[in-house]
């Protein structure tokens, strides 16, 4: 992802989302190991998350055992305000 393409998805209401998964190893569930995914998505549905995990249950032989998600806006409408002039000083 490009950085112009993170500022404008921040823009459209994007939020960093964190989320911890905890999943079952294959060749042993009793075992639990820890994958850490982080992308921008949308607070609450999280599209993003949703298809990721989609993909994992698809894809990947280990059973997951949590999810545990956090969300942080980082640019919030307050804080970005139009210009009105721009100076140049030589």
């Amino acid at each position: 992802m490009t950085a112009s393409e993170a500022f404008r998805k921040q823009l459209e209401g994007y939020g960093l989302t964190t989320a911890r998964i905890l999943y079952r190893l294959p060749d042993s569930r009793s075992l639990i190991q820890e994958y850490v995914w982080q992308e921008y998505d949308l607070f609450p549905r999280f599209p993003e998350l949703k298809k990721f995990l989609a993909f994992w249950e698809e894809s990947i032989e280990g059973p997951l055992h949590s999810v545990t998600v956090a969300h942080q806006r980082l640019i919030r409408p307050a804080e970005i305000r139009a210009v009105g002039r721009e100076y140049y000083l030589n």
